[in-house]
């Protein structure tokens, strides 16, 4: 294993430490937790979001804390979902008298963990609600969860929802936004590599020098198959056909995209898959409205990408295009 690290079981708290000191303006920690909200938390009279995971898929979740998206994000071990009490001491942290929204990707621990610290939370009498992420096509159910796997859709649930509750809409309105997002988001990716999780030290999953897996999880989840490696243009087409097996996206819908890197992509792939997926949507007579590249949703040191489709209405592109400051997320 070769990682720039110290000490395997110090990784989340070094990096909390590092975000800190990385982005002081945006954002700071609860003292004695893994939490990290926003400099200005809690904010009164706003619908506050509260997001968070296993640690090791960054940016997400603390790279999104700030103006336009989430109030509070809570690191668990790398990929292990964070304790009840961590995301309770989030929603206390945040709340500015309007409620909370949590956003959870679909995993079988994050779920049990988030809805707990709800229920702790409504005992204080805090209002809390929550929605679930579920937009990975690949399988219904997988090693981590019954049903879909949440991916890098979460990242347009994050901004969606986020601008809604900056707006000051009622915390059952931001909750209506962000179910919309769900609703319309789909996402499917692949690998070229495994990733290597610290305390492990060994890759999760083996792949022949030409191989790739179709499919898996952010975590290392198996996928739907293995094959040979194809070209770039080829595997955007893969990826794509199978979202739009499962949305219903006519001629003249205006989609959102998202190519979103897993770790260890250059940039470079992800804008040669990007040229090819426009190309793709076009053909088809869809209007792209707005495209984002990057490395969103990571694993670690994964090699591999994922595509996101977002079916967009009036509602979701007015608040798709509404201000963004976070540090690992802008639109300003």
């Amino acid at each position: 294993m070769k990682k720039i690290i110290n000490n395997p079981e110090n990784v989340v708290n070094e990096m909390l430490e590092g975000i800190v000191k990385a982005h002081p303006k945006y954002v700071r920690r609860i003292e004695g937790t893994d939490v990290l909200v926003r400099k200005t938390s809690p904010i009164k009279g706003k619908v506050a979001l509260v997001s968070g995971g296993g640690s090791g898929h960054e940016p997400s979740h603390a790279g999104f804390v700030g103006k336009g998206m989430l109030n509070a994000a809570v690191s668990g071990e790398v990929f292990t979902s964070p304790t009840p009490d961590q995301v309770f001491e989030a929603i206390k942290a945040v709340d500015g008298g309007k409620g909370v929204l949590l956003i959870i990707k679909n995993y079988t621990g994050d779920i049990m963990n988030f809805e707990m610290a709800e229920e702790m939370a409504e005992l204080e009498d805090i209002k809390v609600k929550h929605v679930v992420v579920n937009d990975d096509v690949a399988v219904e159910d997988s090693t981590y969860t019954s049903g879909r796997r949440g991916i890098a859709g979460t990242i347009l649930v994050h901004k969606i929802a986020g601008a809604a509750a900056e707006e000051g809409m009622s915390l059952e309105d931001v909750q209506r936004i962000a179910q919309k997002v769900i609703k319309n988001v789909r996402s499917m990716g692949m690998s070229l590599s495994s990733c290597i999780v610290p305390a492990a030290g060994k890759s999760s999953f083996e792949l022949e020098e030409d191989e790739m897996e179709v499919g898996l999880g952010i975590h290392g989840e198996p996928g739907t198959h293995r094959e040979k490696i194809k070209k770039a243009d080829e595997i955007t087409k893969e990826l794509l056909d199978k979202i739009l097996e499962d949305i219903e996206i006519k001629k003249e819908d205006e989609v959102a995209i998202l190519v979103n890197g897993l770790g260890a992509t250059p940039l470079m792939e992800l804008y040669i898959m990007n040229r090819h997926l426009h190309k793709l949507l076009n053909d088809k007579n869809i209007k792209i409205y707005n495209t984002i590249v990057g490395n969103f949703m990571t694993s670690l040191e994964m090699a591999g990408a994922s595509i996101t489709i977002l079916k967009l209405d009036d509602e979701l592109k007015q608040l798709l295009d509404s201000i963004a400051d976070t540090p690992a997320f802008k639109n300003i």
